[in-house]
């Protein structure tokens, strides 16, 4: 299973690799030169992934401005925390709101609202 990451930053380096992917995709019409079609496809495909990344930054900015702004109380800088439980953007401790969840173990599905 991979590392848990805070929320804001897996989606902030989700919308970067959207960049990457567009222009490596862009880049790909190289070896399509002699094709107009294909390097068309190729430069749309690339333009709307660099467009949907835009779309994800700028979702993420509005989701960030109404995070909850807390001290961690590990590395004592201020991060944000979404949800009932996250992870301190530098230093990955486990953040809760929730009172009711204090000294468990961490567990992202506490942010699932069935439970």
């Amino acid at each position: 299973m991979a590392p848990y990451k805070n929320k804001i930053n897996r989606i902030r380096s989700f919308a970067l690799a959207l960049i990457f992917i567009g222009f490596i995709i862009m880049y790909g019409a190289i070896f399509f030169r002699e094709n107009p079609i294909l390097v068309t496809i190729f430069m749309l495909v690339g333009l709307l992934a660099i467009l949907g990344s835009v779309g994800v930054y700028g979702w993420i900015g509005l989701l960030s401005t109404r995070a909850v702004q807390v001290v961690c109380p590990n590395c004592g800088k201020h991060t944000k925390v979404l949800g009932r439980v996250d992870l301190c953007m530098y230093c990955n401790e486990p953040l809760t709101l929730d009172a009711s969840l204090e000294g468990k173990e961490f567990d992202q599905n506490y942010n699932n609202k069935t439970q």
